[in-house]
């Protein structure tokens, strides 16, 4: 977003979001910088404003079909297959990231 511009957020979406890569965006009198997260509630008209250069992510979409349950970098919609995932990764049975197959990070205790 060029310095002064305004983006008129589309209200299709009942779950939108923006994440700041960088450059300051405001609207109406808040203020984000990079690397916050604005989240917007359903049907709230959204008009951001580039104050300099800006770059940001949209995000939109339909809400989720239930809860999500996280742990570390885990998520799922069942507690049962986060055991799972937990128990597969202590265990090693996650493939290698390509590229990276030398180091392993250990699931916090």
């Amino acid at each position: 977003m060029p310095a002064g511009t305004l983006l008129a957020l589309p209200d299709d979406h009942v779950e939108r979001a923006i994440y700041v890569v960088s450059g300051p965006v405001g609207r109406g009198s808040e203020r984000a910088k990079p690397g916050r997260m604005l989240v917007f509630e359903p049907g709230a008209r959204v008009t951001l404003r580039a104050e300099s250069g800006a770059q940001i992510v949209l995000f939109g979409g339909a809400p989720l079909d239930g809860p999500r349950f996280i742990a570390w970098n885990f998520v799922s919609s069942s507690k049962e297959r986060l055991e799972r995932a937990k128990s597969d990764w202590r265990a090693r049975r996650f493939p290698l990231v390509q590229g990276d197959e030398t180091e392993f990070v250990p699931y916090p205790e």
